[in-house]
């Protein structure tokens, strides 16, 4: 899809440079309802979709999407298709709204059909998400644990400790969920299996493993992802020595670019982790971290810190840059392009 955008615009007196940017960027706020600060963003062109956690959703969850929803498209930045409005529906513990998947990864790999079982998970999650009008699923986890009670393990977010399981599971979901009309997501790349029991959210974590055990085991069920025509990937916060020792996988050329679209082929949306997470610690604040995404080849950030100005200092930062020229901007649109042809084909 190419991008365009309205002639009008410039009637508003928006910079062009600020809309494109702000398709970009995912914001968040606390509590239950939005503040009227993220209305006023949206009606500006600054946001390019919510993340909703379960302190936003209540009974009336589906009239506060509504009323997002309608906010950008009264925007003269309205481009035809809806915001992304996203959360976490992986399956047990990790479910923001009511509803299934009622089991989590780790109990349909360990089901008598793991491959049946995880249709009807991508099927229950795309039908609960649905109901609620949100169009994005930032799931399914294709980590391969390696020991069992660590992180992935311990949560049940793993569908279990082989290539082939996971790749078998993660893909059924995929496609069903997918085949439903909503947006999944394979996360973390290149896998955080092999992370313990550290959390990227809670500090730095590294992961040694040779680039040849990376590429076998935890990049297995990737290959599977992509041929599934899996719409997003969310990258990891762990860093990975074998390929780049300075950056975690989010914020580095050679995972994202190198690895993940040139060696894999993947062609289609990426997106960050939590912007405001521990493993970030060392690279600056929300802004100077959301431009570091992007010049490594990220195309959404996702500005989660239920605070809508971290969203808002984000699309500023993309927006002088692309200005300046630290940023490429003939890479940056056709990262947009990304964006907006996934957009398109959500079912509304």
């Amino acid at each position: 899809m190419r991008l365009t955008i309205a002639p009008q615009l410039l009637a508003f007196g928006l910079s062009l440079i600020s809309l494109e940017a702000g398709h970009h960027v995912v914001f968040s706020y606390p509590g239950i309802d939005p503040p009227s600060h993220l209305f006023d963003l949206i009606k500006q062109g600054k946001v390019g979709g919510i993340i909703l956690f379960g302190e936003n959703v209540a009974s009336n969850v589906s009239s506060i999407i509504d009323s997002l929803q309608d906010a950008y498209r009264q925007s003269s930045t309205y481009v035809g298709s809806p915001l992304l409005i996203m959360t976490d529906q992986e399956g047990g513990i990790v479910r923001r709204l009511p509803g299934g998947p009622i089991s989590n990864a780790k109990q349909v790999g360990e089901s008598s059909d793991p491959e049946a079982a995880a249709t009807q998970a991508g099927i229950d999650a795309a039908d609960t998400l649905a109901k609620s009008q949100v169009n994005t699923n930032l799931a399914p986890v294709l980590g391969v644990y390696r020991e069992a009670g660590d992180f992935l393990d311990h949560y049940g977010r793993s569908y279990g400790n082989t290539s082939e399981l996971v790749a078998t599971c993660s893909s059924a979901f995929i496609t069903a969920q997918q085949a439903a009309g909503v947006i999944a997501t394979a996360k973390h790349f290149p896998g955080l299996g092999a992370a313990g029991t550290k959390n990227t959210d809670e500090g730095p974590v590294e992961i040694d493993l040779t680039l040849q055990e990376l590429r076998a085991v935890d990049e297995a069920p990737y290959i599977n992802a992509i041929s599934a025509g899996v719409d997003m990937v969310m990258t990891s916060w762990a860093v990975y020595p074998s390929l780049d020792a300075t950056y975690p996988a989010g914020l580095s050329k050679a995972w994202v670019e190198g690895e993940l679209r040139g060696r894999l082929g993947f062609g289609g949306v990426t997106i960050t982790d939590a912007l405001e997470a521990g493993a970030l610690k060392a690279f600056g604040d929300a802004a100077g971290r959301g431009l570091l995404a992007s010049k490594a080849g990220m195309d959404i950030i996702l500005a989660s810190a239920r605070d809508v100005t971290q969203g808002e200092a984000v699309v500023d930062a993309l927006a002088s840059a692309l200005k300046n020229g630290s940023l490429p901007r003939a890479k940056f649109t056709k990262a947009t392009e990304r964006i907006l042809a996934l957009r398109q084909r959500i079912v509304t």
